[in-house]
């Protein structure tokens, strides 16, 4: 079977979590700084704050940002439901809108009907390793003064217009979980440009301590580990070799793939295909699913739900309809696309769907 994702570990991660384990740190240390500065220079950022994971680097940016109860946060229905669920653990209330059919990111031109005296903040989510339309939402987000957070759990190398992805917004929130583009097992980071949003980020995160033993509001033991951190710099120095594998991976699968919409990548984007997905319109999608299965290659469908309809939302009271997000959620399928996929692997995968 063609896995659908597949970590990459070699000598590297195990050389550096070898002198982990000899220094006797293995919490939060020098390993943790060391990656948080590495991790700045790939998104050309000031700062970077590692923590737990990229779930946990959401709600810790919203709440640095002043995010609570009686705020609303525009985001993208059509992604990990953490994206969303960030914003409930503040006690404000995420309002969705709906999504592009060709990049599966939120569309900007639906924004500003969104926006209500109660808004806070706009959280674009780079879906699959390729950015949203960052320039029309910033634009807007000046016209309105809000604050743009964005959700780049799945862009560690993405750019946008030769930005990269979590430059842009007041602050960016990256995953480092382990199907990610890299990934430090489990884990995330906040990067910002804002040293007050960085302090702010760092005291949370560490049970809103800024001397030792001495708590000035209420945090969370939401800090990461040298241990994570020392597969997280092995695994930041070969990120870009792993994105152009993809790249490379993609641009295959785009050239001989025909039986369905295939995803794409705008001028002045560069797409890093943390997924590659494809649209079945004329398919039932679970029976192809199946079907790919069988002929060895591994799917997945993300996502198959709208936030907005899952039950955590239908008990809030949500009771959106969103016509492309519902459109593309009964079409997805998300096919292998990672660098250990072989010349023979990625001919597979095209008889596969050709045969569907």
């Amino acid at each position: 079977m063609i896995s659908i994702s597949k970590p990459q570990f070699g000598d590297e991660e195990l050389t550096l979590v070898r002198e982990v384990l000899e220094s006797g740190i293995v919490a939060q240390g020098p390993k943790v700084a060391q990656f948080e500065e590495e991790f700045a220079k790939l998104t050309q950022t000031e700062f970077a704050v590692a923590v737990s994971s990229g779930t946990t680097a959401l709600h810790l940016a919203l709440l640095a940002h002043d995010i609570g109860p009686g705020d609303e946060v525009i985001t993208s229905p059509f992604t990990f439901i953490a994206s969303a669920n960030s914003v409930l653990f503040t006690g404000a209330r995420p309002r969705f809108v709906d999504i592009l059919p060709d990049t599966f990111n939120i569309d900007p031109a639906q924004i500003e009907a969104a926006i209500t005296p109660n808004t806070k903040a706009i959280m674009p989510v780079h879906l699959y390793g390729l950015m949203a339309d960052m320039d029309a939402i910033m634009a807007i987000a000046e016209r309105h003064n809000l604050v743009v957070i964005e959700d780049a759990a799945q862009a560690h190398g993405a750019l946008y217009n030769g930005k990269p992805a979590g430059s842009i917004g007041s602050a960016g929130c990256f995953s480092l979980y382990a199907t990610k583009n890299m990934t430090s097992a489990e884990g995330g980071m906040v990067t910002t440009n804002d040293p007050q949003i960085a302090e702010r980020v760092k005291v949370l995160r560490q049970h809103g301590m800024r001397r030792r033993y001495y708590h000035d509001e209420l945090g969370y033991n939401f800090r990461t580990t040298d241990l994570h951190a020392a597969v997280g710099i092995a695994q930041l120095r070969k990120v870009s070799d792993f994105n152009a594998a993809r790249r490379r991976n993609a641009a295959f699968l785009n050239q001989h793939i025909t039986r369905a919409i295939t995803p794409t990548e705008p001028d002045g984007y560069h797409h890093v295909w943390h997924q590659y997905t494809i649209r079945l319109t004329d398919t039932d999608r679970d029976a192809a699913v199946e079907q790919l299965k069988a002929a060895g290659v591994g799917s997945g469908v993300f996502y198959p739900v709208p936030v907005y309809r899952q039950q955590v939302y239908l008990d809030r009271g949500y009771t959106d309809h969103l016509p492309v997000t519902e459109e593309v959620t009964a079409q997805v399928v998300s096919l292998p696309v990672h660098p250990a996929l072989t010349p023979a692997d990625l001919e597979t995968i095209v008889d596969a769907v050709q045969s569907l």
